[in-house]
């Protein structure tokens, strides 16, 4: 009996071991008691959300906790009661996951308690404690990572296709800015027959935002645990911030290319902790987008670059676009208008007009190039651009390259300014590798018809300058074709003609040193720097007299005349009243005080001299002379046989005495002398007088009364003889 007993025994310690007895397995279930006291510190720290749950598509089941507090040191117990009262436990060390299968002594078909037991510092922390049928509890897996993420109505939309036989789950989010908690969110139930998942959630429109999902099996299982969260979905701000970005532009080198520097300042965006990598989604990207204007009938005009520091480009127009991108498609663009190089000059292109054709030259740049001839109306819609192209197969033995077009057929018009621009590129199909060849303005039409100004007219400023003004030449309107105006002035009193160049921005002149009451005739002209322009309509003006000038000439006039109306008056008044006072009171002879002076025909000058007398006033000094001019002309007192006009120069001494006047007449004059003289002539009188014509006398009298104070001729008592009183002997 004891034997049987005996035996038995060792098998009942086989089916049913003591505590402690052996060491349990690490990947079973041990069904002793934890090596360390049964005891809850009741700390508030410590394991807390335990799920357990089958695995989806896989023969195994898995616990997972979260541990709050320091974890070193720390050892997890997973225990679990089974429904018969059995206890057993998982030692998993510091790991808080636990995989196990339905052979590791766990009942996965009927119910179960599990909850955790963590030891640090000889003290024990449970964890809450959770019952469930494990076959059931089926943990969904999260939503893929290819999340599609757009934008719809203010709010953020997800979307992502549903896991295999993973139908009508549940779905959470959870969503932080930077700096912020996580904020928990309910998508709602999934439809069954979809084939998609979604979910709306908010969109914040200046902060970037992280978001993580969550999947689990539907209601009809109460509790059932959560999947893992997804992997982190990053969203950049509705509004993001723009890039601040300046171009500058270089001038045209040698080589028909300009250098176009941008500089950038790329906002930086705040992101949440788990947006901070690389390829987060969150990042805006930056390109240039080029489009050439210029020269539209080319192959390709546009052209998207990679936002780079420099541009080569050529001196056409382009359309600059700074486009931004980020995980919901092209942000806000900014964009910038490049015009066309201005070069006013003739540059290298050389233009010929003929009888019916024009022809353009322009050196060749190299083999093989490909030119774009563009024209455009000054000053015109840039749609109305024409351009034509073409690769010249022979080359010019010159080194020219040449395009011509028939005047009839219209390529340009009549009387417009032109811009014509030449480009050549290798490679036509890319717009940024053109360069410009030559640039320069031509009017086409008559330039010398078209360049004549009109509307000239004339404005007076003051007494002596006008100021001409005219209306700008249809030249003007070509940059570099009008050189100068020429105004041109006829004087047509003196037939005098002189111009004036003003320069091709000025529209206006002023004429000085004009006289008035002369005709002037202007006209204007527009000149070129091959061709001189046809003169305007001459335009005649002249300068009126004013009304007070004229008012002050009659008074000038009007005095003048009443002075010497006064001083004729007087004169002969004068010359009146002494001839009858002469006659009245004739002076005696005194033949003793003075000497009589003879007049030969040879002598042409002789010396009167006489004593002073006592009673002169004046004071002369001795040693000038009067000099008296006399001449006769024939007919009048010349004696026939002397040739040609006698001229008789007397000289007086200031200190002589008084003479008397005696003249010698030739035989003719004497005689005519005895009856009445002729009017006009200057002779001595019988009485004391000058006879001859009044204007005669007057001159002799005035002659020797003011030359240096000399005594007068003809004084009466004792201041000497008059030469009246001496008679001429027969």
């Amino acid at each position: 009996m004891w034997q049987r007993v005996t035996r038995l025994v060792p098998l009942f310690l086989l089916l049913f071991p003591r505590q402690g007895a052996e060491a349990c397995s690490t990947s079973r279930c041990c069904f002793q008691d934890p090596p360390y006291p049964d005891a809850d510190s009741g700390s508030a720290s410590g394991p807390r959300d335990l799920n357990c749950y089958r695995i989806f598509n896989r023969a195994g089941y898995e616990c997972s906790w979260e541990y709050e507090g320091p974890t070193a040191g720390v050892s997890h117990f997973l225990r679990c009661c089974l429904k018969s009262g059995r206890c057993c436990y998982f030692a998993t060390g510091s790991a808080t996951t636990l995989q196990f299968s339905d052979q590791d002594g766990v009942d996965v078909l009927n119910a179960v308690t599990l909850w955790v037991e963590s030891r640090a510092a000889n003290k024990t922390e449970k964890s809450p404690m959770v019952t469930l049928n494990l076959y059931s509890s089926v943990k969904y897996d999260p939503p893929p990572g290819n999340i599609k993420v757009s934008r719809s109505a203010g709010q953020l939309h997800m979307e992502w296709e549903t896991p295999t036989r993973q139908d009508g789950a549940e779905i959470q989010f959870r969503h932080r800015t930077p700096g912020s908690p996580w904020m928990l969110g309910d998508c709602g139930r999934q439809d069954d027959e979809a084939g998609f998942e979604s979910c709306l959630c908010p969109l914040e429109m200046d902060m970037a935002q992280e978001f993580q999902l969550r999947r689990r099996r539907g209601p009809g299982v109460p509790g059932g645990p959560w999947s893992s969260w997804s992997s982190s979905v990053c969203i950049p701000p509705e509004n993001p911030p723009q890039a601040k970005v300046k171009f500058s532009v270089e001038q045209l080198r040698s080589d028909g290319r300009r250098q176009v520097t941008l500089d950038e300042q790329l906002p930086q965006l705040e992101l949440p902790e788990g947006c901070l990598g690389n390829n987060s989604g969150v990042e805006m990207t930056y390109h240039v987008h080029l489009h050439m204007l210029s020269c539209p009938c080319k192959a390709k005009a546009t052209r998207t670059l990679r936002l780079r520091k420099k541009l080569i480009l050529s001196g056409a127009a382009y359309d600059l676009a700074l486009i931004s991108r980020n995980r919901f498609g092209l942000g806000p663009n900014q964009t910038w208008h490049l015009p066309a190089y201005n070069h006013s000059g003739p540059g290298t292109l050389n233009i010929s007009v003929g009888a019916n054709r024009t022809t353009m030259h322009w050196p060749v740049l190299a083999q093989g190039l490909t030119y774009c001839i563009e024209w455009q109306p000054q000053g015109q819609d840039e749609s109305l651009v024409n351009c034509t192209l073409m690769t010249p197969k022979d080359q010019d033995p010159a080194g020219m390259a040449a395009y011509s077009w028939s005047q009839a057929l219209g390529a340009m018009g009549q009387k417009v300014c032109y811009r014509i621009t030449i480009f050549a590129s290798a490679r036509p199909e890319k717009p940024t590798s053109w360069s410009t060849v030559s640039s320069t303005y031509y009017f086409a039409g008559n330039a010398s018809g078209a360049g004549s100004p009109q509307h000239v007219s004339v404005k007076k400023l003051n007494q002596d300058s006008v100021s001409v003004d005219w209306t700008p030449s249809l030249l003007s309107a070509c940059p570099g074709v009008l050189k100068e105006y020429i105004v041109r002035c006829h004087d047509e009193d003196s037939d005098q003609v002189f111009e004036l160049p003003v320069k091709p921005t000025e529209t206006r002149v002023i004429l000085q040193g004009l006289r008035a009451g002369t005709a002037y005739t202007v006209q204007v002209r527009a000149d070129t720097a091959k061709w001189q322009g046809s003169w305007s309509q001459p335009l005649r003006f002249s300068i009126e007299v004013p009304v007070s000038e004229l008012r002050d000439l009659s008074i000038f006039l009007a005095s003048l005349g009443s002075f010497v109306s006064i001083l004729l008056l007087g004169v002969f008044g004068y010359l009146g009243l002494n001839r009858v006072v002469r006659h009245l009171c004739p002076p005696l002879p005194t033949p003793c005080a003075s000497t009589a002076v003879e007049f030969s025909d040879s002598q042409g000058k002789q010396v009167w001299q006489w004593t002073s007398p006592a009673d002169f006033p004046e004071e002369v000094s001795p040693q000038e002379a009067l000099v008296v001019n006399m001449s006769w002309d024939k007919g009048e007192g010349v004696d026939p046989d002397t040739p040609g006009p006698l001229k008789e120069k007397v000289e007086l001494p200031l200190d002589a005495p008084e003479p008397a006047l005696d003249m010698e007449l030739p035989l003719e004059d004497r005689r005519q002398a005895q009856g009445r003289p002729e009017p006009g002539t200057l002779r001595p009188g019988w009485h004391g007088g000058l006879e001859g014509s009044p204007a005669q006398t007057a001159g002799l009298l005035l002659l020797l009364g003011d030359l240096r104070q000399t005594p007068r001729f003809g004084s009466q008592g004792e201041r000497g003889t008059s030469a009246s009183s001496y008679r001429e002997e027969d």
